[in-house]
């Protein structure tokens, strides 16, 4: 059987590949493999979605999955993913479902699963949720079936939760956000607001079709184009459902997940916040990250691609930050997953602090330039390990030394070997990519 949940829960196009069908039998399944794991109390589950079309239709699946299993359900409404997992938390829940497909093109939606705690789901957990879709057990009958009411200010909850977690006041900073018209639409301009920033807000006015659409952190240009036109000192762009956060300076420069990181870690460190002076990255992060880092003392711990590697190791070594390239970063003492609103957050406090603008923070960090060139094969894997493959990977990286990176590796959803390459400089790097890619292809 193909594994249903992917790196970040299911997903697929709505109604089609994700069915509300799907969705109640996934939430019926959830509600009684965690009922099964402790049978002490009956299981409350919050829901919570983004502003896509489709989340209506499958809200209701999902509640209706959940309350015939017997769970009680406490509806969130449309917030970002990071407020469901907290507000697992808060409101003392078993589960929590969020309802979005991310950056993901409207037509498109998912479901994520949070446990007790806030934290994301075992490997072991999903194997089991998925296991009882086609194993249904006994449904509760009369008072026994689960009851449904609605938390009406858990945006409120979460805004709270986030200014008890700004050390700095942001007056005197003025902020650009694109909210990609998705889950923090309310909440991102409220928060910076709150926090004492003067707030200019783009794409906030989701209707249910718009999100994502040319806007937010797949779309940074029109956010640096808003910055330079209103005078602000930076912009922040979020993704649907606001796990993420990518930055603009005053110039209109983009600011990565992997400086943002960098800004922060030597934020951190100077503060001894950086537990084990550590910084946890996935292998697609920039090579200038480890060398800025190697430079202020830090380590820079590795893990595959996936905010879920990152949050595993976080756990792990008891780490304080870590994150993607992506925007995707984790500040565990704070939050469970990544939380766009936050990282924004840490990072004006950042430059509230040191009197310092974005584009003097972020170039504590160079970034190399890297060239990423996808080859369709017949078996990855095979592709992967052949040896004239190997051979050649190995000829680059010795060639570009401490200079520069390869990375080689098969996708995780398609017939494609990702190859990767940074150096110095972008020629340099895109003739070594485009060198490696004629390899794969000769052999795949």
């Amino acid at each position: 059987m193909a594994r249903l949940f992917g790196t970040d829960g299911v997903r697929g196009l709505a109604n089609d590949e994700l069915t509300p069908e799907l969705a109640l039998a996934v939430a019926a399944s959830s509600a009684r493999v965690l009922a099964a794991h402790d049978r002490s109390h009956r299981p409350l589950a919050v829901v919570g979605r983004d502003p896509r079309a489709s989340g209506e239709m499958l809200e209701a699946a999902v509640v209706a999955g959940l309350t015939s299993a017997g769970a009680d359900v406490l509806r969130l409404g449309v917030l970002p993913t990071p407020a469901v997992a907290h507000l697992v938390t808060e409101l003392s829940a078993d589960l929590g479902v969020m309802i979005s497909a991310s950056h993901n093109p409207m037509p498109d939606n998912g479901i994520k699963l949070f446990g007790e705690g806030g934290h994301k789901l075992p490997d072991g957990i999903e194997d089991e949720i998925q296991l009882g879709l086609n194993a249904p057990g006994p449904r509760p009958t009369g008072a026994q079936i689960g009851r449904v009411s609605d938390v009406t200010d858990a945006v409120d909850r979460y805004v709270a939760h986030l200014l008890d977690t700004t050390p700095t006041s942001l007056a005197g900073l003025r902020i650009v956000v694109d909210c990609a018209n998705g889950a923090s639409s309310v909440a991102a301009p409220e928060a910076y607001r709150k926090a004492g920033a003067e707030v200019i807000a783009l794409h906030a006015e989701p209707d249910g079709v718009n999100i994502n659409d040319g806007c937010g952190s797949t779309h940074p240009e029109v956010l640096a184009a808003a910055v330079v036109e209103h005078g602000a000192d930076l912009g922040i762009a979020h993704d649907g459902d606001a796990d993420r956060c990518l930055a603009v300076d005053a110039d209109g420069r983009l600011v990565d997940g992997d400086q943002i990181m960098a800004v922060l870690a030597v934020g951190m460190a100077e503060a001894g916040e950086l537990a084990g002076d550590t910084l946890v990255a996935t292998v697609m992060s920039n090579l200038g990250l480890h060398l800025a880092m190697k430079e202020h003392g830090i380590t820079v711990r590795t893990t595959a691609v996936g905010d879920r590697y990152v949050l595993e190791e976080l756990r792990a070594g008891g780490y304080a930050l870590g994150g993607e390239q992506s925007g995707h970063v984790v500040l565990p003492e704070y939050a469970t997953t990544g939380d766009g609103l936050l990282t924004a957050l840490r990072l004006l406090s950042r430059m509230s602090e040191t009197g310092r603008s974005l584009r003097e923070l972020a170039a504590v960090m160079r970034r190399l330039p890297q060239v990423l060139v996808n080859v369709p094969v017949t078996d990855k894997n095979t592709v992967a390990d052949a040896p004239a493959v190997k051979d050649a990977v190995a000829s680059v990286t010795a060639e570009l030394g401490d200079e520069g990176r390869v990375l080689l590796r098969p996708s995780g959803t398609e017939q494609l070997i990702r190859v990767m390459v940074e150096a110095p400089d972008a020629d340099t790097a895109q003739v070594a990519a485009d060198r490696l890619a004629g390899v794969v292809a000769s052999v795949g």
